[in-house]
């Protein structure tokens, strides 16, 4: 059995090309590449995703979550998916803010081919902060006034779930951002799923890569986060989907996406950069 392969998923380790070269950085200003989504009207945001829904896709899906703008590893991970005829995907929100590379992160998603994006609690707490924790609060005052009014707008105006192929994407679970299923069962499942029934959930939030059966015929589905596992294993995780997932992970320049948060001021950089290093708290 590979490393990290669970009973209900087929998990494979791939190796990164050294060929590929240093990463890409993208200088263009993020409110050029966003000025057309933010004049738009919600319904027309992302429409020809919205004519998905519900919908049964045969094209190669691609699962971001939890990326916390760590440029070194999105850009590794997207460079494997190059090689996978990954033709569409799934963003699960907490994209880039707080981070060494905010704008550069939102600028390398946008250029991805049909995507889904959904809200995370990052994106959230740019216009409800969590007011009971201070840590947090601290973390965000660092880039407070760093992205254009526009840019925050869009970010918080995302919606909290998506639908693809039948299968319903969040980023915490259906009932809050914030509140996570864990690897193992919880007496706090059921309250989680908020009446979701006989369906496959995928969430994120917790930054731990696995799946199990969840209570009422539901399949929980976590890619692990892209920026910042906290699974015990350091690498990018996400996944894939093609008729059923298929969980991925990357190498990719820990050392490099540490520095770029402890070169943030405050606690919160020491902290991030500790995670990073560890792929644990």
């Amino acid at each position: 059995m590979e490393r990290g392969e669970k009973d209900l998923v087929v998990v494979r380790q791939q190796n990164p090309d050294p060929s590929l070269g240093t990463l890409r950085r993208h200088r263009a200003p993020i409110t050029s590449l966003l000025e057309r989504d933010v004049k738009q009207p919600r319904n027309e945001l992302f429409p020809s995703r919205e004519l998905a829904i519900g919908a049964t896709l045969s094209a190669v899906l691609g699962v971001l979550y939890d990326i916390h703008g760590n440029l070194p590893a999105l850009e590794r991970v997207l460079a494997e998916a190059e090689q996978l005829d990954i033709d569409r995907w799934l963003l699960g929100g907490d994209y880039g803010t707080p981070s060494p590379w905010p704008d550069e992160t939102l600028a390398r998603l946008k250029e991805l081919p049909e995507a889904t994006w959904i809200r995370g609690n990052g994106e959230r707490w740019l216009r409800e902060p969590p007011l009971d924790r201070p840590e947090v609060m601290a973390s965000y005052d660092i880039f407070r006034g760093s992205l254009a009014e526009e840019v925050v707008e869009w970010l918080y105006s995302l919606p909290p779930q998506a639908e693809l192929d039948g299968i319903l994407y969040v980023h915490g679970s259906p009932l809050s951002d914030v509140d996570s299923f864990p690897p193992q069962p919880s007496d706090d499942d059921e309250r989680m799923l908020a009446g979701v029934s006989d369906r496959t959930v995928v969430f994120g939030h917790s930054h731990q890569q696995f799946r199990r059966p969840g209570p009422n015929g539901t399949d929980l589905v976590n890619p692990g986060s892209a920026g910042m596992p906290l699974d015990g294993d350091v690498r990018a995780a996400w996944a894939t989907w093609d008729g059923d997932f298929e969980f991925r992970r990357t190498e990719y320049d820990v050392a490099r996406a540490a520095a770029g948060y402890r070169s943030l001021a405050g606690e919160f950089g020491e902290f991030a950069a500790r995670r990073i290093e560890r792929g644990s708290d």
